[in-house]
């Protein structure tokens, strides 16, 4: 399982995602061009004190993105999505791609997505923050799947 941010708008989301991905020992994937200025500085300051153990493979853009991928599932998080993430079914080694704050994702990725889902909000509310959604979804794939960080003793 790998979470995928699609050029990410605001440098602390990022650092937030890469806190996210090292706590929960998965992979953190960014989609270039980003919002901000992104070096490997940059990351370390984004991610502070999460930024070395954090696994984070940068993409020049979606074409090698695409690529890299290759044959794994990417499953897109997105208000436009037919189907809610409770009935959707992950697979352990899904990537898990979430859109930019300011746009989402334009259509040849949301068409390029082998799956689309959104998570559910009480009425007339919009979205969340790209990195709460991550953290919703990421949660809800790894409980599906039996990935969640194994408890350390006490």
């Amino acid at each position: 399982m790998l979470l995928a941010l699609f050029q990410p708008d605001i440098p602390q989301n990022l650092g937030a995602a890469l806190r996210l991905g090292a706590c929960m020992g998965v992979p953190v994937h960014v989609v270039e061009p980003c919002g901000f200025p992104l070096s490997d500085k940059a990351i370390r300051r984004a991610a502070m004190d999460y930024g070395e153990p954090a696994d984070v493979v940068r993409h020049a853009g979606w074409a090698d993105f695409r690529a890299a991928a290759g044959s794994r599932r990417i499953v897109l998080f997105s208000t436009k999505a037919a189907g809610p993430l409770h009935d959707f079914a992950f697979r352990h080694n899904d990537i898990l791609l979430f859109g930019r704050e300011s746009l989402g994702v334009p259509d040849e990725v949301h068409d390029a997505a082998d799956a689309r889902v959104f998570i559910p909000l009480a009425p007339g509310r919009r979205s969340l923050n790209v990195t709460v959604s991550a953290a919703i979804g990421l949660s809800e794939a790894l409980r599906q799947t039996g990935q969640f960080p194994a408890l350390a003793p006490k």
